[in-house]
């Protein structure tokens, strides 16, 4: 019998991380340092045929997250700044995202602190977290910065008020794996 091949920890990368990793997002921190903190939760999220991974944990009292995206390339998404924007702030009611939702045209945008958003999708979407049977369904729209690496992400579950975050690009490569015990 062959032993499985021993994973090479020295060369981790952010689709290999799970639950108990220790992260480095390069320079991604408030003052341009980098960012650590140890992942305490791994989600999968799906969207259609369309699946990805976040990763969550504190750092200095605050919740960030990776959202990992691993289809033909991998893409990430940070979400650092522990911000939670309501509707009102970003000028938006309910009826406004349905009617977005509705036109799925990706020439609609908002505008939000002095930048353009242009829409990119909304659609149902599915969290199913670690050690549990069953998954949560929200509803979720999806906005990106004209010109820029960052998107405006809301969502809705049920029962709960919209909440809407911004998340940022960020190199796979600016990330730093280390093997929890």
């Amino acid at each position: 019998m062959r032993a499985a091949p021993q994973e090479d920890l020295a060369n981790l990368k952010i689709t290999d991380a799970r639950a108990g990793d220790a992260l480095s997002v390069a320079g991604a921190a408030d003052d341009f340092s980098d960012l650590d903190f140890t992942v305490d939760r791994r989600d999968q999220y799906e969207a259609g045929t369309k699946r990805w991974v976040e990763l969550s944990g504190t750092r200095r009292d605050r919740l960030v997250y990776l959202e990992v995206h691993d289809e033909d390339t991998v893409d990430v998404l940070g979400n650092f700044d522990g911000r939670r924007i309501t509707l009102d702030e970003l000028g938006l009611t309910e009826d406004d995202l349905a009617e977005i939702d509705k036109r799925q045209n990706p020439a609609d945008f908002l505008d939000f602190e002095s930048k353009f958003w242009l829409y990119r999708l909304s659609r149902e979407m599915g969290v199913f977290s670690a050690g549990t049977d069953s998954g949560r369904g929200f509803y979720g729209w999806q906005f990106q910065e004209q010109d820029g690496k960052r998107y405006l992400s809301i969502r809705k579950f049920e029962g709960e008020p919209f909440t809407a975050s911004i998340w940022i690009s960020v190199e796979p490569t600016d990330i730093t794996v280390f093997r929890g015990a």
